[in-house]
């Protein structure tokens, strides 16, 4: 019979979350690194049992950990993250140079076929990739050679690399985005980069045709279908069909276009989940009400998904790796919130239950469907 296990990464500490595939009762385990920041958490496609997780401290630095048995024990890996050529700035918020510096990991993308594979986008935004398991970490300077990359800005967050895609079909072909200076498109499996942001726009910069500056919050693609693509912009929902050379706004009825989270169902790849929130500056949801909403169409219209969620004084964030899918036959969504909380739904968004409440602020939330 088949499982899911959550995998939750919190400003304190990671938990995992077990049940079988009715997705009603569920066990608990952690907090493993207690204290510690976990930015993500997630496991290898070709090994359900290895696991990877980039806890980090102020005091501490980065430590990047791993595991071999579903999460039961864990050996912190190579924690050296050097930038390649690392001479050279890019802007901070008031327009001067500021130098590259590596602050943590905040995304693992561990390969479909190798679990020793994984990529880590880093702030500041960077990509490396490791081959053993861990162990080495070597980065692919090219993206940060990009001839725009004196250009970018940090977003709020700062200048992180916070989304790789990579595509099922095209072993070369690498999607990442960076807040704040958008998507970018690798066909040659990271040696050199394309900025993909046509169509996007940007208040505060004046060129419509802008290559980069834009503060991408989260991509998401079915891979079924790798060339359409999904973007939950600072504001905007966007959708490319052309594999990211250009997108085009889906926003419709949606209460509001600002959010982080955009994830795609497992079977429909028309069917898309955002969060929206009231604005850049009020981080909660519109009148204090939990909502998810669906689109079935590719964005061109949206549904309030609020069965189960709570639809008063609710003053919640959902963060831009907090959302996820599962792969069972009624496809199940999971969320976490900045208030502790984990939601999950295993009738695709109809209904929802609270998994556990209390955790510390939920920074990353991935499934795995186990069988």
């Amino acid at each position: 019979m088949s499982a899911v296990r959550v995998l939750v990464g919190t400003r304190k500490g990671a938990f995992v979350l077990s049940s079988n595939a009715d997705r009603r009762e569920w066990d608990v385990s952690g907090p493993f690194f207690g204290g510690w920041e976990v930015y993500h958490l997630t496991a290898s496609p070709a090994d359900p049992n290895r696991l990877y997780a980039a806890p980090s401290m102020d005091w501490f630095g980065q430590v990047v950990q791993r595991s071999d048995d579903g999460g039961a024990s864990w050996e912190p890996v190579g924690n050296d993250f050097t930038y390649q050529g690392s001479t050279g700035t890019h802007q901070w918020y008031d327009g001067t140079p500021h130098p590259w510096e590596f602050t943590r990991v905040w995304h693992f993308e561990p390969s479909a076929s190798d679990p020793d594979t994984v990529y880590a986008g880093v702030e500041d935004a960077a990509l490396f990739r490791t081959t053993d398991g861990g162990w080495t970490w070597e980065e692919l300077p090219g993206l940060r050679r990009h001839a725009t990359a004196s250009g970018w800005m940090p977003g709020a967050g700062g200048l992180c690399l916070h989304t790789i895609l990579l595509d099922p079909r095209d072993n070369g072909r690498i999607y990442t985005a960076i807040s704040a200076a958008g998507v970018f498109r690798s066909d040659d499996s990271g040696q050199t980069w394309q900025a993909a942001n046509r169509g996007l726009l940007t208040d505060g910069i004046p060129d419509p045709d802008a290559e980069t500056g834009h503060c991408v919050h989260r991509l998401a693609m079915h891979p079924s279908r790798p060339d359409v693509l999904f973007m939950q912009k600072h504001w905007d929902v966007m959708r490319s069909d052309d594999g990211a050379e250009s997108w085009t706004e889906v926003s419709g009825n949606l209460p509001t276009d600002f959010g982080f989270p955009i994830a795609v169902h497992s079977h429909d790849p028309d069917t898309v989940y955002v969060v929206p929130i009231t604005s850049d500056s009020l981080h909660y949801p519109p009148d204090g009400r939990l909502r998810v909403y669906r689109s079935r169409s590719g964005g061109a219209e949206w549904e309030p998904l609020t069965a189960g969620l709570p639809q008063q004084h609710c003053y919640v964030n959902v963060l831009r790796d907090a959302m996820a899918v599962d792969t069972l036959e009624r496809c199940g969504v999971y969320f976490g919130t900045t208030g502790g909380q984990v939601y999950a739904s295993s009738d695709a968004g109809d209904s929802w239950i609270s998994v556990v409440n209390n955790l510390p602020p939920v920074l990353s939330v991935e499934v795995q469907t186990l069988s």
